[in-house]
């Protein structure tokens, strides 16, 4: 067999300060380089672990690795999408493309997908994820809330776009207050990427 490949975090497209006031450089650099490398780090680790207990013949409780490793999975790959579906204030764009009319078509304005998607940001029971979704059955925009990194996750559908509204993506600013870092998250909102997303999927 050849080399296993692992997880690595990704760099960011943009510099630790680049989204300040919205999301400080401190907070950035302890989200990034702690928290997402932390699930990198656990998701290596529990297939490290797999590829020894198959090689030294060893059985493992896969009930709870493979739910572990789930866990670390959705964390890393949902961070991953959440760093490229930000960009400074001002550089993101708005919602126009194909994103802006799937949008209005499904909700029926831009405003009311941004009321609905704060909403399942702001009610998230716990830590978790808003996120936007297209499904590709029905050709509709579904907006999907995450319990963790891998709860209430609707398979098969494609992200384009996330929110993450674990404490720890926020707390150093904005103390336990989750709405107003959803608030401050729209200007932030990198549509150009979100529409790529999209555009990618109806090709």
């Amino acid at each position: 067999m050849g080399t296993k490949v692992f997880y690595s975090l990704p760099k960011l497209t943009y510099g630790y300060k680049d989204l300040a006031p919205y999301i400080s450089e401190e907070q950035l650099t302890i989200h990034h380089d702690k928290h997402h490398q932390g699930y990198v780090t656990g998701a290596n680790g529990i297939l490290e672990k797999l590829d020894k207990s198959r090689q030294d013949g060893v059985d493992l409780d896969l009930k709870a690795t493979l739910k572990e490793l789930s866990f670390n999975i959705g964390g890393h790959l949902l961070h991953s999408l959440f760093w490229a579906n930000m960009a400074p204030a001002g550089k993101g764009g708005k919602p126009i493309g194909v994103i802006g009319p799937a949008l209005t078509k499904e909700f029926g304005s831009i405003e009311r997908f941004q009321k609905e998607f704060t909403q399942a940001a702001v009610s998230v029971e716990g830590s978790g994820w808003a996120a936007l979704t297209f499904c590709l059955q029905t050709n509709r925009p579904i907006i999907m809330q995450v319990e963790k990194h891998n709860v209430n996750v609707f398979p098969m559908f494609r992200i384009l776009m996330v929110l993450d509204v674990w404490e720890h993506a926020y707390y150093l600013d904005y103390k336990n207050l989750r709405a107003k870092f959803v608030e401050a998250f729209w200007n932030i909102v990198n549509w150009n990427e979100v529409n790529h997303r999209l555009e990618s999927l109806l090709k």
